[in-house]
């Protein structure tokens, strides 16, 4: 039996081929690298974008990216196991701000304390001590 396709159909049976490809890399110590992203159930899925506008409009001005064809990119991703290729999603999450993120784990961190909070730490185990001691005593 033969699938059946409708006009209305949003995922066709075949995946097509989307051509040439913007495909978002970062700079490493040899050269570049494609980036790999997740899906939303967690899943590696390799990206691309049909334009450069809509790759900046999804990933930022800042995002270099390299030209290559979906069979190329899908056989870059192969290896690493990674079957899924999205093209031209239409968000992502935003980027962390280490330096905040760093800043608000010191802020929080044990780390951050006070002379007197030993001085309690002290007093209230001196505490649960004598009175773990009264029963045995006397």
């Amino acid at each position: 039996m033969s699938p059946v396709e409708y006009a209305e159909d949003p995922e066709p049976s075949e995946p097509f081929p989307a051509g040439l490809l913007f495909v978002p890399v970062r700079s490493g110590p040899a050269s570049c690298a494609a980036r790999f992203f997740r899906t939303p159930l967690g899943g590696r899925t390799a990206v691309g974008f049909t334009s450069v506008a809509r790759l900046t409009a999804t990933l930022g001005p800042d995002q270099t990216s390299i030209r290559l064809s979906e069979p190329a990119l899908r056989a870059l991703a192969a290896p690493m196991g990674v079957t899924a290729l999205t093209v031209d999603p239409q968000f992502s999450a935003p980027t962390t701000d280490r330096t905040a993120a760093t800043v608000r784990e010191r802020e929080n961190s044990w780390h951050r304390w006070h002379p007197q909070h030993a001085v309690a730490l002290r007093v209230t185990g001196t505490a649960a001590v004598v009175a773990g001691l009264n029963p045995l005593i006397g």
